[in-house]
């Protein structure tokens, strides 16, 4: 006997997450992390391959997720509340496919039930990410990188 019920991202709105479940969205791609720029002129959000001190460019993981907030001032707290948030993250991730009513990817830990899928797809930060601890900000624009949607 197979079980039918949805999953809790396809039952629940984003709002009506429990905490454990907001978290779980996460994919450990650590993509939120790299550096984006804006171009002042006509808006246009570009991704560079340099990622926050904080993050650890192995794991694609916070090494210090608790404190980020305080430590980075750059660093946003995504949350269902602050919608416009969504738009700075990439496309790929769970939180934004779910906000435009789209379904998580099949390399996603919770559809695939491995947590190391996100890597073994190449959408994780994961060798190729450099820390901005050794890139001046000046040379950021260098590091401009293009994902396809």
């Amino acid at each position: 006997m197979t079980d039918n019920t949805p999953p809790f991202w396809q039952q629940k709105s984003l709002f009506d997450l429990s905490h454990d479940e907001w978290e779980s969205l996460c994919d450990g791609c650590g993509r939120c992390c790299l550096v984006k720029l804006e171009d002042e002129e006509t808006g246009e959000l570009h991704y560079t391959s340099v990622a926050c001190r904080l993050l650890n460019i192995d794991s694609c993981r916070c090494k210090n997720y608790g404190k980020r907030l305080q430590l980075v001032a750059e660093c946003a707290q995504i949350s269902p509340h602050k919608p416009d948030q969504f738009e700075w993250l990439p496309p790929t991730c769970a939180y934004r496919r779910l906000a435009e009513g789209k379904e998580l990817l099949p390399w996603h830990p919770l559809i695939s039930g491995n947590a190391d899928s996100v890597h073994q797809a190449g959408i994780s930060t994961r060798g190729w990410a450099v820390s901005e601890e050794f890139i001046e900000e000046d040379f950021y624009q260098e590091f401009i990188i293009d994902w396809p949607e």
